[in-house]
């Protein structure tokens, strides 16, 4: 039951992902969740380390994706400075978002990863769609009304995976 929650890997930050570690385990283009995991959720614009990142990603010609719940209105605002294409209202953990993303990019799921700040979303989703996953801590620790709910559950299903499996963040993949 809880493997449908356990992510491929577990990485403390989205920038610690380099283009080499992607391409070594053959990913061509990258998921993201938007709040929490590219930026704070109350905080649209981003660390430097993120559009330091970013721009590696794109000199790598890795492109990137953001998967996202949320409106098309609210991302466009966020991405629009990053210039990055999204998916809206992606209704994770349903694999509908993320089949409109690879389409979107004409990958292959084993060709994709995606990351994601919650198991019961983006973690959960991914693993649907077969695409890997990996978990970030959030940017910040306060949450969104919403995602509040979430975390709640998270809990108790993270106790379950650490009885399970090794469940340590490391610094790539």
């Amino acid at each position: 039951m809880v493997e449908k929650y356990k992510p491929t890997f577990l990485v403390e930050a989205v920038y610690q992902l380099t283009p080499e570690m992607l391409k070594k385990h053959g990913f061509k283009a990258v998921l993201t969740d938007l709040d929490n995991t590219l930026i704070a959720w109350n905080n649209p614009l981003g660390t430097p380390e993120l559009h330091t990142w970013l721009e590696e990603l794109k000199q790598a010609e890795i492109p990137v994706v953001v998967i996202s719940n949320n409106s098309h209105k609210r991302i466009e605002k966020a991405v629009a400075p990053f210039g990055i294409q999204f998916v809206s209202r992606a209704m994770k953990p349903m694999i509908k978002g993320f089949r409109e993303a690879e389409k979107l990019l004409n990958l292959k799921p084993s060709e994709l990863v995606m990351l994601g700040d919650q198991l019961m979303t983006d973690i959960c989703g991914s693993n649907r769609a077969g695409i890997a996953s990996v978990l970030v801590k959030p940017v910040v620790q306060s949450d969104s009304f919403a995602t509040k709910f979430n975390r709640m559950r998270e809990r108790r299903v993270w106790k379950k995976l650490e009885k399970k499996y090794d469940m340590t963040f490391q610094e790539g993949i």
